[in-house]
């Protein structure tokens, strides 16, 4: 894969040994340096942040990837996350500020229960949560901020709070064993409304395709095809008058031409 920095700096944390260590790699010379200290989490965590990389490196699969349990590769420029078929055990994932986008594929990962996909490219929301549900059985925290699919005010001021619980309403059905979805944890209510009524909340996109801009000759050319009037009547300087009979009777007590005289001309 492809790195734009020179260095690179990452942390794995050990949890069996209790144990973090710092890794310092030099891309000239390919020195490493380890920093050891004390650590009491209750998991592995492997983070590799700000690296400009468009796939993951192997090198993090194939040394650390049956160690991990939380992988953080935030602030690059994924577009794939194929690399992860070597973490077999990761039950965290953080991806945020990265290119992912609707051709997001994971490997099975029957473990994770947190996937963060914040500031990505991602707008098909549907694919998106029946690819999680088959991919990701376990996941219970799940957040989308920042990309189209989800639509609240980080991505566009015309959307609001009903869009966005209609939006929670579609990934709960989709995805019934969240725990916690984006900034909010799902409540009961939540739930019920989302296996009552959640499978209607999808908001339907016209396609691009579909669309014509105004002054498109697209749009001129079918305005012209389905008009009512005849050509000749769209030429203003071609007037033409008709001569027809009324078919209007009044049938009434008062003068019909009381109706032209206003209150004020009396």
């Amino acid at each position: 894969s492809r790195c734009a920095s020179w260095n690179h700096f990452f942390s794995v944390s050990n949890v069996p040994n209790r144990l973090t260590f710092w890794i310092y790699i030099d891309g000239i010379n390919q020195t490493k340096r380890t920093y050891w200290s004390a650590n009491k989490r209750s998991s592995s965590k492997v983070s590799y942040i700000g690296h400009d990389c468009e796939d993951i490196p192997e090198f993090l699969g194939k040394k650390y990837g049956f160690l991990a349990r939380r992988l953080d590769l935030s602030f690059n420029q994924l577009r794939s996350l194929a690399g992860l078929k070597a973490f077999t055990g990761l039950e965290e994932l953080v991806v945020d500020n990265n290119l992912l986008g609707n051709d997001l594929q994971l490997p099975r990962l029957p473990t994770l229960h947190t996937l963060t996909l914040n500031k990505n490219q991602l707008t098909d929301i549907e694919a998106l949560l029946e690819h999680l549900a088959e991919a990701t059985p376990s996941l219970q925290y799940l957040s989308l901020l920042g990309n189209e699919a989800c639509p609240n005010q980080l991505v566009s001021l015309d959307k609001d709070e009903d869009d966005y619980q209609r939006y929670r309403y579609f990934v709960l059905h989709k995805l019934p064993t969240l725990k916690f979805l984006d900034t909010r944890k799902v409540c009961k209510t939540e739930q019920q409304e989302a296996e009552a009524r959640g499978a209607f909340m999808k908001v339907v996109k016209p396609m691009s395709s579909d669309m014509v801009a105004p002054g498109d000759p697209k749009s001129e050319s079918s305005s012209t095809l389905y008009t009512p009037l005849p050509r000749g009547s769209r030429d203003g300087k071609n007037h033409k008058g008709v001569l027809t009979k009324c078919r209007y009777i009044y049938y009434g007590k008062h003068s019909e031409g009381n109706r032209f005289i206003r209150n004020d001309q009396l």
